[in-house]
């Protein structure tokens, strides 16, 4: 009897020790998952507050290029290319395309190819803060790129060639 009162204690023993000992630390809580924000929680057209000027004209020459899928280049430019245009485009405060002109081309068919899909992309994203005080529009110019039966790529896309 006195070994199972003997054998009793040290079990007890054991579990207290057991129970004081220094346990690892517990890992931090799993991160609670959350679905991403739904693309209607933003505005669909409004640029970021702390965007460039050239920032900009890269969400703009996107949206050109989605809305034209038909008309985009795909591939590799050819070493002489067809025809080379450049727009200058004034966008307002909504994103609105205020103004679009001309600046450079020799070929009449791709300058209206040109303007027509940069007409077909708005609204653009809202230039916001990109408005110089007191100004109405955003003004800058984009090139196109044509290759073969008039379909371009943009300059500001296009990447180093």
């Amino acid at each position: 009897m006195d070994r199972l009162i003997t054998y009793g204690s040290l079990g007890l023993a054991g579990m207290v020790l057991v129970a004081c000992q220094k346990l690892p630390p517990r890992a931090p809580p799993a991160p609670e998952m959350r679905p991403p924000p739904s693309a209607a929680a933003a505005p669909p057209h409004r640029a970021a507050p702390t965007i460039s000027v050239d920032d900009y004209k890269m969400l703009v020459a996107k949206r050109i290029m989605q809305t034209n899928p038909g008309l985009v280049f795909s591939g590799s430019l050819p070493p002489m290319l067809p025809a080379v245009v450049v727009l200058n485009l004034s966008v307002d405060k909504d994103g609105r395309l205020s103004g679009v002109e001309v600046q450079r081309s020799r070929d009449s068919e791709a300058s209206q190819v040109a303007v027509a899909a940069a007409k077909h992309a708005v609204p653009y994203p809202e230039p916001l803060h990109l408005l110089a005080h007191g100004h109405k529009t955003l003004n800058f110019s984009e090139t196109f790129l044509f290759g073969d039966h008039y379909h371009f790529k943009l300059r500001t896309l296009a990447g180093p060639q």
